[in-house]
Order: structure tokens, then sequence, then C-alpha cells
């Protein structure tokens, strides 16, 4: 089984030019997700010939792949830009998509995205469409919940089982970084501890992942491995509740965290500070209600789908200990 350290990372591998070697492009190459599938791809005892999509090719971020052998088409996947992505996809063998919700911060403006990519994955004949998707709160809770960023990527993934795209899915577990850095990150506090705040239960249960290090393994499973490809779905992530890992941050690191769980008006208000606004907010209160309730991926599997792709997440701990110290300062 793959372990961590061969989805991520640097090394002195390029993607490959040889033309008889299978076409894969990456959306948002310059983000976590799409960088994490780049360099599994590098990485692999196969060669792929890599075309990274992203807006601006010039950036430091995009430039630094091409001195790893990879491709830049510049693209705006957008509504009325339908051509340009149909030229971007056009003649791939793989084609790896992710929607960004933090960016977009629209469902409807995420679900025009996500499937302009795979009607542009239809027109371009692509033989595998590989989508980072999410379950869906509403249907789940039969209404009673809503989470725009799950709920778009479950619409754009029923619109990608009618549109008859050969298509695998690589849902993204929570990232490992959150704890860390962005809106929702601990807190230091007077006594030098931290709390860890979110409005769920420390006891619920979420998968967790290393994403730059470890996401890009689970999509080349699906990619290589046996009895995997169209038709499959791999759920990434290590399985823990929120309350085990500030136990484990805190063995780790010497410096006691703790769980605090948040009511729905102050998660409100703490987001206020962050700018984030308040029906953005609920959104996010209402997935967690989801994770804590259904799961984060439903009842499905995460053990035996990791098994049946043969991969197998790191634990928390192992993903600590692939940090580099200042993660935790």
């Amino acid at each position: 089984m793959w372990r961590s350290g061969r989805g991520g990372g640097t090394n002195e591998h390029k993607a490959s030019n040889d033309t008889k070697v299978p076409l894969a492009v990456i959306v948002g190459v310059t983000g976590q997700q799409g960088g994490s599938v780049a360099n599994a791809l590098i990485q692999s005892d196969k060669s792929y010939r890599i075309v990274g999509l992203t807006r601006d090719a010039a950036k430091p971020s995009a430039q630094a792949w091409i001195e790893k052998g990879v491709q830049l088409h510049e693209v705006d996947i957008s509504p009325g830009k339908d051509a340009d992505v149909v030229r971007a996809f056009e003649g791939a063998d793989i084609v790896f998509a992710v929607t960004n919700a933090v960016e977009l911060r629209s469902k409807e403006k995420e679900v025009a995205q996500g499937k302009l990519m795979v009607d542009a994955a239809k027109a371009g004949h692509v033989k595998l469409f590989i989508w980072s998707n999410l379950e869906s709160p509403a249907k789940w809770s039969k209404g009673r919940l809503s989470a725009s960023a799950f709920d778009a990527k479950a619409e754009i993934t029923d619109y990608l089982r009618d549109s008859g795209v050969p298509f695998a899915l690589v849902p993204a577990g929570g990232y490992f970084s959150g704890v860390f850095r962005g809106p929702f990150s601990r807190v230091k506090q007077s006594d030098g501890s931290y709390t860890f705040t979110l409005p769920c239960p420390g006891t619920a249960m979420s998968p967790v992942i290393d994403i730059p290090r470890d996401y890009g393994m689970y999509v080349r499973a699906v990619i290589e491995n046996p009895g995997m490809g169209a038709g499959s779905e791999v759920l990434t992530g290590f399985m823990i509740s929120h309350e085990d890992r500030m136990a484990q941050l805190s063995e780790f690191t010497g410096k006691k965290h703790t769980f605090r769980q948040a009511s729905r008006d102050e998660w409100v208000d703490m987001n206020r500070v962050h700018g984030i606004p308040p029906t953005i907010s609920e959104g996010i209160y209402e997935a967690f209600q989801f994770v804590a309730e259904f799961g984060y991926y439903g009842n499905k599997d995460v053990s035996a789908s990791q098994k049946a792709a043969g991969v197998m997440s790191p634990t928390y701990l192992e993903m600590c200990q692939n940090q580099e110290p200042s993660t935790f300062d």
C-alpha cells in the first residue's frame, strides 16, 4: 500500500514530454489540491505529460512548475469562456478538476464552473475526469441542513453522473493546516496554551488530510491501481475526533491544546472579525452539524475505501511528524 511521502514534496523528477504517454490536465495547479496531484504524477514510476491550468501563468507559484516539466495553460474557467476550457481539455487522457468555494463565495457560481468543466470534458472526449467532490448536507438531512460549499459540489457530481463522461471521485478531507492557519485556526492564550474552536461537539469524527503532501497519492491510485479508474471513489484522510486531535497536538508539541464548542451565534460573531459574512458563516455552521450528525462522507467506510484503492492514510501523529517545526510556532 502507498503511504505518505509519495504524494507530495519536492524531487528531481520531471513531467514527460513524450507524446506517447498519457496527458493529464490539472485544474488549479498552483492550488493545494492541484499541486499535490501534479507532484504525485511527477513522482510516479509511470510517465505523464502534465498541463497545469492557471489564470496567471506569470506568477511565481505557476512558473515553478515549468522547472518540473509541466506545461502551463492560461485559462479562465468561467461561463462565457466555454471554448477556451474545451481547448484546454481537448486530447486529455485525464483531467483533475476542483472548484474553490472560498474564492467563489457563491453556490451558483461554483455550480456553473463545475458544470462548465464537465461539459468541456465531454466535448473534449476526456477519458477520465477526476472530480474533487463532497456529500450534500441538504440530501442527507432531507433539507434541514444546507451548506453551499458541500451542496454545490454534490450538485456538480449529480450533473457529472448524468453527463456520460467517464469519471472518478476523490473528495478531499478536512485540511490538516486548518488548525494552524486561516480564519478557524487555534488561538493562543495568555498562559501559552492554545484553544481550537468549532461549532460542533469535540467528539465529532472527521477525516484529516495533509493536502499538499498526501492528496495526490489518492488521485494517482484512481489512475494507476487495478480495479480503480472510471466509476471509482476514494475517500481521503485519517478519521479522528477534534478532541483527539488536540490531545495528540498537546503531546507532540508539549503545549496544551484544548477544543471548545461554539454556539451558532458565537460562531457567526467570531467569523465577522475575519470579514466572513453571516450568510457564509451560517452555511459553515450547518456543514459542521452535518458532519457531526451524518459523517463527513455520510455512512461510507473510509478504511474499506482506502484498502480497495491500495492507499493508506498516515495517522494524525505521522502528519505532525511530517511538518516543518515552524508549523507549530
